[in-house]
């Protein structure tokens, strides 16, 4: 909820708002306030009355530089009078509010609260609104309505203050036991790194004896091949393989040699090393020098950049593998290389299906009908422990099928389907609302999000970051752009405009960075949002990501005759356009949605 849609049904007599909220959060471009009622900032110390016609804008907030200290708002709240009304905004989230050390100010200057609500704010999280009153008012349900007066009034407020202390207290327990528990495993990680725990230690110091051994068996192995290469390379038949793809790349020249260095060879046969060369033949090498350097540039020649996508590699079926092949780069782990597959991708995380673990080449891993099979997982979680990658169990079937993968180490578990690809659905035949369903819960790009998250690897929802791109003119303009991108349930990242100012302080409390359209953006997507005389519903931006996702799509557009691909982009105006084929999408394919879809 915006900080308006909780003020404006309250502002009915108010002519006048005291910002007493000491200027740490500036809140006016977030009021948006009627022409008939003025903004008038309460200097520090200010005494002066609340009472009727007037309005108190109060902060309550962890942080005092932001928020305001809390002896303010209590002397702020000392200043209410009979028939005024306050507005408080709260920086604690709602479960960590303590609102008891603000209730018995509220009674004694008797303050009641009309109505709480939660803010789609960074900094603020919730609000409320009460009024000086010298009776008891009619409590209103959560649509606004008022409820029965007199007694029922009276047991409502007394029943929710018992349960509500009740539950209050039964979550406060929760949170001091929660972060008891935090506090142990701080003691706990700090005690490994400093060698204080001697069974983790020594767990430690096994697995690097074992890695150690490892690696000496590894460079034995080495050893040996090389012998072999070195041996191959002094062998006949390579250097008669050489010699003919000399003449091959260059036949006037090499058809010349190739008798007087076939002889040489046959003379050398036996003697145990590479024969020289006939006088002949002596000035030219045996093989092409231009061959040896494209050699070296194939095996050479690469570019390297930072990682983007979410690496994974684990035990997969090959429906899962190819539904987050989508999303992120995916390494499948057979019983057989299962090892080396994640010494050498180097993952992000390491994930195992229980569903992969009953079918497939991993069957009847964890049943203890197949102890090999467990003893090369127990290798492989080793494997991905010592190169200090995350390990993950994803439980998309009962764990009671696989019993055996319980006791592994296991970072984290994850219950669920491994989710939907869009990919694999026609939006054209797909409810619209099971379509928004799927794409903001249910979808395999937002269970890889998780997976990135416990990995703290980059997070594939990135690829839904759209930037909207506007022009207002005015202050009107700039009010409907704001109220806009406010209600959109898929919030854009950015919102570029000529000139950034405080009159978008509001969209960047919503999270929504505000930067000059000539800068550019950095989100993958571009919305067109230049006709602010357009009605634009909150599905506006969801309904062309999930069509994008969907189609795959370089632009979508709304067209009231099609719903599909279209042949020629020059035809329609898109909504949604990939930013690198911003503002000119002929080169991309175009997506068309029926703008009567969207409500």
């Amino acid at each position: 909820m915006r900080l308006l849609d909780l003020l404006h049904p309250h502002l009915d007599g108010v002519t006048e708002v005291v910002d007493a909220t000491g200027g740490g959060l500036p809140l006016g471009p977030y009021l948006h306030l009627p022409e008939r009622v003025r903004l008038r900032p309460s200097p520090p110390g200010d005494g002066e009355p609340v009472g009727g016609g007037r309005l108190a804008l109060l902060s309550y907030g962890p942080d005092p530089a932001r928020h305001g200290d809390e002896a303010a708002c209590l002397a702020a709240l000392r200043r209410m009078r009979p028939g005024g009304k306050g507005l408080i905004v709260f920086g604690h989230p709602g479960a960590q509010l303590p609102y008891h050390r603000l209730l018995d100010s509220l009674v004694a200057q008797r303050c009641q609260v009309l109505r709480a609500a939660a803010l789609d704010y960074l900094h603020l999280h919730g609000g409320a609104v009460f009024t000086c009153t010298e009776a008891l008012l009619p409590l209103l349900d959560p649509a606004g309505r008022p409820v029965p007066g007199g007694d029922a009034t009276a047991l409502r407020l007394a029943g929710e203050y018992v349960l509500a202390e009740f539950v209050s207290r039964a979550e406060r327990a929760r949170l001091l036991e929660l972060e008891r528990r935090h506090e142990e495993d701080g003691r706990a990680l700090e005690a490994l790194r400093d060698g204080t725990d001697g069974e983790r230690t020594g767990a430690v110091a096994r697995e690097r004896d074992r890695l150690a051994a490892e690696l000496r068996r590894a460079r034995e192995r080495i050893g040996v091949l090389e012998a072999r290469i070195a041996m191959l390379q002094g062998s006949t038949s390579l250097r008669v393989g050489q010699a003919l793809v000399s003449v091959a790349r260059s036949p006037v020249r090499g058809s010349k040699r190739l008798p007087s260095e076939l002889y040489g060879m046959w003379r050398g046969r036996g003697k145990g090393g590479r024969p020289s060369a006939p006088p002949a033949a002596a000035s030219a090498p045996a093989a092409d020098p231009a061959a040896d350097g494209h050699l070296h540039l194939a095996h050479r020649a690469f570019t390297a950049g930072p990682r983007d996508r979410l690496v994974v590699a684990g035990v997969l079926d090959a429906a899962t593998a190819a539904d987050f092949g989508h999303d992120a780069v995916v390494n499948r782990a057979l019983p057989h290389d299962a090892r080396q597959v994640a010494e050498r991708t180097d993952p992000d995380v390491l994930v195992v299906q229980l569903s992969a673990c009953l079918s497939g080449p991993w069957a009847h891993t964890g049943t203890g009908a197949a102890p090999d099979l467990d003893r090369r997982l127990a290798e492989l979680l080793a494997a991905a422990h010592a190169l200090g990658r995350t390990a993950v169990l994803w439980r998309d079937a009962p764990a009671s099928a696989a019993p055996g993968l319980a006791p592994f180490p296991w970072d984290a578990v994850l219950d669920g389907d491994t989710g939907v690809q869009p990919a694999r659905l026609d939006p054209a035949t797909v409810d619209r609302a099971g379509l928004r369903e799927i794409f903001v819960s249910r979808a395999t790009r937002v269970r890889l999000s998780e997976l990135a998250r416990i990995a703290g690897a980059p997070d594939p929802l990135d690829a839904r970051r759209v930037a909207v791109l506007s022009a207002p003119r005015d202050d009107a303009e700039i009010s409907r752009l704001v109220a806009q991108v406010m209600a959109q349930r898929h919030r854009p990242a950015e919102v570029l405009v000529p000139a950034p100012g405080p009159a978008y302080a509001e969209l960047t409390a919503g999270g929504v960075t505000v930067r000059a359209a000539a800068d550019g953006s950095g989100a993958p997507w571009i919305a067109d949002w230049s006709d602010l005389a357009e009605e634009r519903s909150a599905v506006h931006l969801l309904d062309l990501m999930c069509a994008q996702e969907c189609s795959g799509a370089d632009a979508v557009a709304f067209s009231a005759h099609t719903a599909g691909f279209v042949p020629h982009v020059n035809g329609f105006r898109p909504a949604l356009v990939r930013r690198t084929l911003w503002p000119s999408p002929g080169a991309g394919r175009l997506f068309t949605i029926r703008p009567e879809e969207v409500r």
